[in-house]
């Protein structure tokens, strides 16, 4: 099973967050994810329902748990994770989960897209 994992600016748009699992790679996911503060954020609810999949809500502490692959110092200060997208993506699928790669930036830089795979 593949998890995207969403980080978002508050102001993102669907389009933001459509464009950012583009970059990713994100055609083929199960669910998406992101910090649980902003599951309910009209940006990841309506992108959800127009793809047909949950949202998985993921605590601060299971964030900070991940070990993510690109930091930021900005993210990292405010979230405790370098990046909400990787470590969204990783909690999401479970234990001993991998990312296919570093998140991806939307070209407007709203939103970031990571995608991880469930260990089998």
């Amino acid at each position: 099973m593949i998890v995207a994992g969403l980080g978002f600016r508050s102001a993102a748009a669907v389009p933001s967050l459509r464009d950012a699992l583009a970059r990713a790679g994100g055609s083929e996911v199960a669910a998406l994810a992101t910090a649980a503060d902003k599951a309910g954020a009209a940006a990841i609810v309506d992108l959800a329902a127009e793809l047909g999949l949950p949202v998985i809500a993921v605590a601060p502490a299971e964030l900070a748990a991940q070990p993510v692959a690109t930091r930021s110092p900005r993210v990292a200060a405010l979230r405790g994770t370098g990046s909400v997208a990787e470590a969204a993506a990783l909690a999401a699928a479970g234990p001993g989960a991998r990312l296919l790669g570093p998140r991806a930036v939307s070209g407007d830089g709203m939103a970031t897209a990571a995608l991880a795979e469930r260990a089998e």
